[in-house]
């Protein structure tokens, strides 16, 4: 029995988890900061750098304490080295090379990307490679064709903010504070999607690319006037951001050979982007898959898991790999214009 320890501290939420190579999750822990940031409409760096710091080594115990393991049973340690808020990123990678070193086991260094890419997985035997991915979250919207572990080809990104990002602002003008994804889904569904007028940005254009930047602008615009209900606004917003979703998805599968569409990422929690990309996915003759909600989010079993695959293939990392900010999946990719561009 081949067990990994995960450990992820990427962005606001501290998690562990020990995973085995055979899709067993034997202990797991994730704990948030949404009250730490609340006051400030989003993740302020040092405040998580700091809570992660505090937290994760009660963590890790906690869960080895559960698993009923010590860290000398563990065969490796995986932890996230990016991308994300460097501060936090550091906490759980230099962790991680603690344990790993002390233990005299081999550590992992994994994108945080990789883990989200791999999780369905962790929790689906049947899903091989190559699969068409919508890897949709704060930080990052992209599409990529996954061919293997390590193996990833980009086939459209964001120009500006990632799908998440525009949940959240869009929340905190609204005034429904963070996380603003759910706070969104959870006001939308006592809305009407048409209500409001909203644009759809690149929506039928050749470009492959994602645009959310405008939309948010539209919402901005939409609640000023105080013209139309919450409800309403929150509605026709998430309806754009499906639209934009499924029309960039759609275009993509011209350009992959994959058979498989699956969405991974915070937003592919949201039950109507599933619903819309399940049904696109039947539409055009291809499987759909969607890991649970929980393992959408950011979460170290994930990490964990990404850990054993890149173990199956003989990836392991020094002690002096490096945390990373910015850590695209596919390096090889072309750049694309826009300023605020999510590799």
């Amino acid at each position: 029995m081949t067990v990994i320890l995960g450990l992820e501290s990427s962005c606001d939420d501290s998690a562990v988890a020990l995973v085995t190579a055979d899709r067993r999750i034997l202990a797991q822990a994730v704990v948030g900061q949404n009250t730490a940031h609340q006051p400030y409409g989003g993740v302020v760096p040092e405040i998580a750098a700091r809570a992660h710091a505090e937290i994760l080594p009660s963590l890790i115990r906690g869960v080895l304490a559960e698993a009923g393991l010590a860290i000398d049973d563990v065969d490796a340690v995986a932890a996230t080295a990016g991308p994300g808020l460097i501060g936090g990123v550091m906490v759980a990678l230099l962790a991680g090379k603690g344990l790993a070193f002390a233990a005299g086991k081999p550590l992992i260094a994994v994108n945080h990307l990789e883990g989200h890419a791999l999780s369905p997985r962790l929790v689906d035997p049947d899903l091989g490679f190559p699969y068409l991915l919508l890897l949709v979250s704060g930080g990052h919207c992209q599409l990529l064709e996954v061919r293997g572990v390590g193996d990833y080809r980009r086939l459209a990104t964001t120009i500006d903010d990632a799908a998440g990002e525009a949940f959240d602002k869009a929340a905190k003008l609204l005034g429904l504070g963070y996380p603003g994804g759910p706070a969104i889904e959870a006001l939308a569904a006592r809305g009407d999607a048409r209500a409001v007028p909203l644009p759809r940005p690149l929506l039928g254009s050749a470009e492959p690319h994602f645009s959310f930047a405008g939309l948010k602008s539209a919402v901005q615009r939409a609640v000023a006037p105080g013209d139309h209900r919450p409800e309403d606004i929150a509605a026709s917003f998430q309806q754009a951001v499906v639209d934009c979703l499924v029309d960039r998805t759609a275009r993509a599968f011209a350009q992959s050979a994959a058979r498989t569409l699956v969405v991974a990422g915070g937003v592919a929690a949201n039950a109507t982007v599933r619903t819309a990309l399940r049904q696109l996915a039947h539409d055009r003759e291809r499987a759909f898959v969607a890991p649970p909600g929980w393992l959408c989010t950011d979460n170290a079993a994930m990490i964990a898991w990404a850990g054993a695959e890149r173990l199956a293939t003989g990836r392991v990392d020094s002690l002096d790999v490096p945390a990373r900010a910015r850590w695209p999946l596919d390096e090889g990719a072309e750049k694309v214009r826009g300023a605020g561009v999510k590799a």
